[in-house]
């Protein structure tokens, strides 16, 4: 290996490196850490972040963000719990309709993906920045949980439909289930798949891959409707754990998961970074959160700790964006 290849490679190891060390240390420093309960509480409490941070991942990868997807899956957690508890009624015909658990999941990711396609279209169609579009989108969302619950949680939903949040499938939780068969789907979309690859394309060079022919603002609006959607299936996770629809769930969840996707190594500036990246960040964001709990760190000093994980990770994709263009 050639000396300049080496700190090429030092930075691809960097997220795993990170985390070997932090594990190591927590290991140490707690006897209840390094458990396979703890392990299976840390994947638990991950498989919400990494839904949406797979999102987060394909629309930061097309250059974009999304400041919505905490509000998006309030909203879709909420409808599902709405729809599964008291149906849907018409007042115009009179009617009601009455939704089975299979329906009520896929209303909650309908409503996600619905969220998320505007997104892509106020981006596309208005030109308006994803910033200014996604957050205006953040207000709506959490508007319309308000309407839908009346500011009220909805609960009692049900052993089947809690089976998605607290379930254990063949001796796995079904959260750790569903996250790992995200994973897989969109680790072959990303790195196998010509929209994955087009994806990479406009995150690049947008006006390159314009003049290429490629469908720019389709891709975009197909990035961000997948974001909505996976904010939907992170909704029902996180409703059906609670056995109860929060009006405020999901407060904050959109800064833990860009930290995901920027301390997974995906750049902000877009077109460089992997779902594999992500799937360690989370783990370097659960680990820490876990391991701070466990040894009995105030929240608040969680808070600032965490933002700091975040400015470190940050400062390091820039220096490595510098030292890939020298």
């Amino acid at each position: 290996m050639s000396a300049s290849s080496a700190p090429f490679s030092l930075r691809r190891f960097q997220s795993l490196l990170a985390l070997a060390l932090m594990v190591g240390a927590l290991t140490l420093m707690s006897d209840t850490f390094f458990t396979a309960d703890n392990g299976w509480n840390i994947l638990r409490q991950i498989s919400v972040n990494l839904c949406l941070s797979i999102g987060m991942t394909l629309v930061i990868l097309s250059g974009g963000i999304d400041l919505s997807v905490g509000a998006i899956l309030g909203l879709a957690g909420a409808v599902a719990a709405g729809l599964l508890k008291n149906g849907l009624v018409l007042g115009a015909l009179d009617a009601r309709i009455e939704f089975t658990v299979t329906g009520a999941i896929l209303a909650g990711i309908a409503v996600g993906g619905a969220a998320g396609w505007f997104n892509g279209f106020a981006i596309t169609r208005f030109q308006l920045p994803p910033f200014v579009a996604t957050l205006g989108m953040l207000s709506i969302a959490r508007g319309l949980t308000m309407l839908w619950t009346g500011g009220f949680p909805i609960t009692s939903l049900g052993p089947t439909f809690g089976f998605l949040g607290t379930g254990v499938f063949l001796g796995m939780p079904m959260p750790v289930w569903i996250m790992l068969g995200l994973v897989a789907i969109f680790v072959v979309v990303t790195g196998r798949t010509r929209f994955g690859r087009h994806i990479y394309a406009v995150g690049g060079n947008e006006r390159a891959a314009r003049l290429t022919g490629l469908a720019v603002p389709r891709i975009k609006v197909a990035v961000y409707t997948l974001a909505g959607a996976l904010a939907g299936v992170a909704g029902l996770i996180v409703t059906a754990r609670l056995d109860s629809a929060q009006p405020n769930a999901g407060l904050g969840y959109e800064l833990d998961s860009i930290a995901a996707v920027v301390i997974g190594g995906t750049s902000l500036s877009g077109g460089r970074g992997s779902i594999w990246g992500t799937v360690l960040g989370c783990l370097i964001i659960g680990v820490l959160n876990n391991g701070l709990f466990l040894l009995n760190v105030s929240p608040f000093w969680q808070q600032v700790i965490k933002g700091v994980v975040i400015l470190l990770a940050v400062a390091i994709d820039k220096l490595n964006a510098r030292g890939r263009d020298s």
